[in-house]
């Protein structure tokens, strides 16, 4: 990396022991570009980010270790947020250092909003495994600011541009946006839900006309706004289970629960929803997956049956 670093301040004429070099896979055309300002304060913050390959919540199980001989186990993954922040006021080194939590914050605030998994487990991610920033500010002139926290403006400057701009990076990088997220896919993939199988796993339980149908219309039915809300509402009940919020003494009646609105908004059909719980509760009790193509495969058949 030092090489490497030396070679691009080679080809832009730039003084290596002057300059600082972050890296990534991702595509520089895609960089976005937030401002925010407030009295003759602003912060410019300018992002590239991925996540599809690399994106990990803090502190789940690394696959990397740092030894006296090196990196082992090292694995290549495609995916980095890197952060420029320009600031136009000088910063005491407490601000300073305030700052580059508070940029952490908004980009992970980011990722919430977007509901980003972890490449590798159940959580949703805080960040990539490979992540870097740098921070511009004057070294001399007019007074220096003294916090970066949220509670104070230049605090909100920081976290809100560092926000929208990584937002907007991977709007163009991977194509993440609201309306994209709102998908069944996106909420329960972090739970065994994979769109490019989910034919393959659904086939054994629907016939051979609602399986066929399903594919025609595959776009209607898992990106349907309410099959989203039912799929989140279900993914937020699995972490609650998984961090201890619910005992998991109710952890197949509230599944089962959710499973149920879930195949009464695919089937437009809410007023069955008692009947939908009671098919559905003695699946609750194992593997979300099963549980949740069983919904699906519940509300879609029911759809179309006449009653």
């Amino acid at each position: 990396m030092d090489a490497y670093h030396d070679l691009v301040c080679g080809e832009a004429g730039l003084p290596p022991d002057m300059t600082a070099v972050m890296g990534t896979a991702a595509n520089m055309n895609y960089a976005a570009v937030a401002q925010e300002a407030d009295d003759g304060l602003t912060v410019t913050a300018v992002v590239t980010a991925g996540v599809q390959g690399n994106a990990t919540a803090a502190g789940e199980p690394a696959t990397w270790r740092e030894t006296d001989n090196g990196v082992e186990k090292l694995q290549a993954y495609a995916g980095t947020i890197n952060t420029m922040l320009l600031i136009n006021r000088p910063l005491t080194p407490a601000a300073l250092a305030r700052t580059v939590v508070t940029m952490t914050e908004g980009k992970s605030a980011a990722l919430q909003r977007l509901a980003v998994p972890s490449r590798l487990h159940a959580d949703l991610a805080t960040g990539t495994g490979t992540d870097q920033y740098s921070i511009a500010a004057p070294s001399s002139g007019e007074r220096p600011l003294t916090s970066a926290s949220p509670h104070m403006k230049f605090g909100e400057l920081v976290g809100l541009a560092t926000r929208k701009a990584t937002m907007e990076a991977l709007r163009w990088q991977n194509g993440l946006e609201p309306s994209y997220t709102r998908g069944l896919f996106h909420a329960l993939g972090r739970y065994g839900m994979n769109e490019a199988t989910v034919f393959d796993d659904i086939e054994t339980l629907l016939g051979e006309s609602d399986l066929e149908l399903l594919r025609k219309n595959a776009k209607a039915a898992f990106y349907e706004p309410l099959v989203g809300a039912a799929a989140y509402a279900l993914a937020a009940v699995c972490d609650r289970v998984r961090y201890g919020t619910l005992p998991d003494s109710v952890a197949a009646d509230a599944l089962a629960q959710q499973a149920a609105v879930l195949a009464a908004n695919l089937a437009a059909q809410v007023s069955r929803w008692t009947e939908f719980r009671a098919v559905l509760r003695p699946y609750a009790g194992g593997d979300v997956k099963a549980l949740v193509l069983r919904a699906v495969a519940l509300g879609w058949s029911e759809k179309w049956r006449t009653r």
